[in-house]
């Protein structure tokens, strides 16, 4: 199973990592240590947290200025498997992706649940929005 220090966990939530290790200091997050002290967080933990979190939010201020970006780095959080098809969510911060591709491409990229992985996404039609 991959697991995250607390720094790769806080970019993948989209937060400081200061932040990151105040949740698993509250023990919001489960985390255990490596052989050499490091603090970790289980991917499927750190996939299930993810969702709670943009579920319930972060609880800190939200940026005045946004714009998407056409990469999303973040975390598997669910793969359904059919015969030819499939289907992947990725919890990127608080957004949540999900693609459609063949069963073939997901078995060629090894993706797991609890795994890092990147949504990139192609578009002619882009929306900037400003609060």
């Amino acid at each position: 199973m991959h697991s995250y220090t607390i720094g790769q966990a806080a970019r993948l939530l989209g937060v400081s990592p200061d932040t990151a290790r105040r949740w698993a200091d509250a023990g919001r997050v489960a985390t255990h240590r490596d052989d050499s002290g490091r603090r970790l967080i289980d991917g499927r933990d750190l996939a299930a947290f993810s969702v709670e979190l943009a579920r319930t939010g972060s609880g800190e201020e939200e940026p005045p200025y946004t714009s998407a970006r056409n990469a999303f780095p973040g975390i598997v959080t669910a793969i359904k498997l059919g015969d030819v098809a499939a289907q992947v969510e990725i919890q990127a911060g608080p957004h949540r992706l999900v693609s459609l591709l063949t069963r073939e491409a997901v078995e060629e990229l090894g993706l797991e649940v609890g795994m890092e992985a990147t949504a990139r996404v192609k578009s002619t039609n882009v929306h900037i929005d400003r609060a």
